[in-house]
């Protein structure tokens, strides 16, 4: 009798219940079909990775450079991501004509394995960091960071600052990381 009661009782609150939204007269935004992490219009919650670097007008190339290889939506995503974030200054270090050169779609390969170098899936924080250690980055090759006297850097990058995001940190370094085999 009483299993006949809970029974009743659900029934009588399914049928209670608000009738489903007409899809016409929602007022939700759609999202875009393929738009990834990066169609999301969030203004509210913390800064990702990606949106650190797109509100700094020193990492323009940077961005330009995501684009350009299509990991906005990746570096977008959870994580926790180490991204060690070259300057436009640093970009202009580079010989004449390598950005642009890279940046075209027949050499999307050679640059994303670039911008992997400056990622590592986890969160390091500037107190983990010891002199000489060693990261394995996303391009599967390592970089060592460095902590002399509290002067952080990565190979022979300084890092100039850090900004914490929501799905990682961000090092802002002075110079483009090559792969070893770039070099």
């Amino acid at each position: 009798m009483k299993a006949i009661s809970v029974l009743l009782c659900l029934t009588l609150l399914m049928g209670c219940a608000q009738p489903a939204k007409d899809a016409s007269t929602s007022t939700e935004a759609a999202t875009p079909e393929g738009g990834g992490q990066s169609s999301v219009n969030d203004d509210v919650s913390q800064m990702d990775v990606v949106k650190i670097a797109v509100n700094s007008k020193d990492h323009t190339t940077l961005v330009a450079a995501l684009k350009a290889a299509e990991y906005v939506d990746a570096l977008s995503n959870a994580g926790p991501f180490t991204v060690f974030a070259p300057t436009n200054a640093a970009f202009d270090k580079l010989p004449k004509g390598t950005v642009e050169t890279l940046t075209q779609p027949e050499n999307k390969d050679k640059l994303r394995t670039i911008l992997e170098y400056h990622v590592f899936v986890g969160v390091l924080t500037e107190n983990m960091i010891r002199d000489g250690m060693t990261l394995n980055q996303v391009s599967l090759d390592n970089v060592t960071l460095h902590n002399q006297g509290g002067k952080l850097s990565v190979n022979n990058a300084n890092i100039l600052g850090s900004a914490r995001g929501s799905n990682g940190i961000v090092y802002i370094i002075d110079e483009v990381l090559l792969p070893p085999d770039k070099k």
